[in-house]
């Protein structure tokens, strides 16, 4: 078995280079910075797990196990989704397991052999629709509206609208664009079921006679959306090109309006800048006291 091939590429490497969907999102962000860590191996700092979001997925998920393969949900059938069903298959658990997911084949990826590019990722879940045949990938998201503005607050449905949530559609294009290389017949219409933590009216957590629980309220919505897979390609081969041929690192991406940009980018050329005065600072002390 061909030792895999992860981490910052080495072009000797017979192996197919795992690019996971987070990287491609991350190269689409900041080419600078995908440089860094891809061609250099330069790992970027950590940043806490988003455990609460990470449990919410996890529950929402069992909540799907409860019934897969047999029947719906009281919240899909209240969205007039009720012929979709949660998908049953051997592999599900494979497939939603994002750290592993170039291990072997039974995983949510797929070999792209024009660049040797192992592509692949974690899905949330996949249900099944009984009237066509077809399956549906599902992402599950949680978020927490009023906390942003909570003066101003009022409770509105959650929408995909906002600018940072490119990312969300750009994660579900790239999820149908594996499922159908993988050979499954998935439609391209995905869904989001968010769930979004409330407080406006709400007087506190402890709410429960066992003193030792505390209860947070979430309203819930399911938004579809159509996948564009037709860009997932391209920017494979663009990677591709990218890796063997970028030999010095570009510009960050400036940082602009709506969230866009890397942030990275503008606080090391903030530290950059105060350094160089720090560095002519000490220069003019230092010949000043041998004067």
């Amino acid at each position: 078995m061909r030792k895999r091939h992860q981490g910052a590429f080495k072009r000797e490497h017979p192996a197919p280079f795992e690019l996971s969907r987070g990287k491609i999102e991350a190269y689409k962000n900041c080419k600078a910075c995908f440089w860094l860590e891809k061609v250099r191996g330069i790992k970027p700092p950590k940043i806490p797990a988003y455990t609460i979001n990470t449990t919410t997925d996890i529950l929402l998920k069992r909540d799907a196990d409860k019934v897969r393969g047999k029947s719906t949900l009281p919240i899909w059938e209240a969205n007039d989704l009720g012929h979709l069903i949660p998908f049953q298959h051997e592999n599900l658990e494979n497939w939603t397991n994002s750290m592993q997911f170039g291990l072997n084949d039974t995983y949510f990826n797929v070999v792209h052999e024009e660049t040797n590019i192992k592509f692949g990722g974690g899905i949330d879940d996949i249900f099944l629709n009984t009237k066509t045949g077809q399956t549906h990938i599902v992402d599950y998201k949680s978020t927490a509206q009023g906390t942003m503005n909570p003066k101003n607050y009022e409770k509105k449905p959650v929408s995909l609208d906002e600018p940072w949530k490119i990312s969300y559609k750009r994660q579900m294009d790239m999820y149908v664009w594996i499922a159908l290389k993988k050979g499954l017949d998935v439609s391209k219409t995905g869904y989001f079921l968010y769930v979004d933590a409330q407080h406006k009216g709400i007087h506190g957590m402890l709410t429960d006679q066992d003193t030792t629980k505390a209860w947070m309220e979430f309203s819930t919505s399911i938004i579809p959306y159509e996948a564009d897979p037709t860009w997932v390609e391209p920017i494979l081969f663009e990677i591709k090109d990218f890796l063997l041929n970028q030999e010095t690192c570009p510009e960050h991406t400036p940082v602009g309006d709506n969230y866009s940009g890397c942030e990275m980018g503008a606080y090391l050329e903030k530290v950059l800048a105060a350094a160089s005065v720090l560095s002519t600072d000490d220069y003019q002390l230092t010949q000043s006291l041998h004067q």
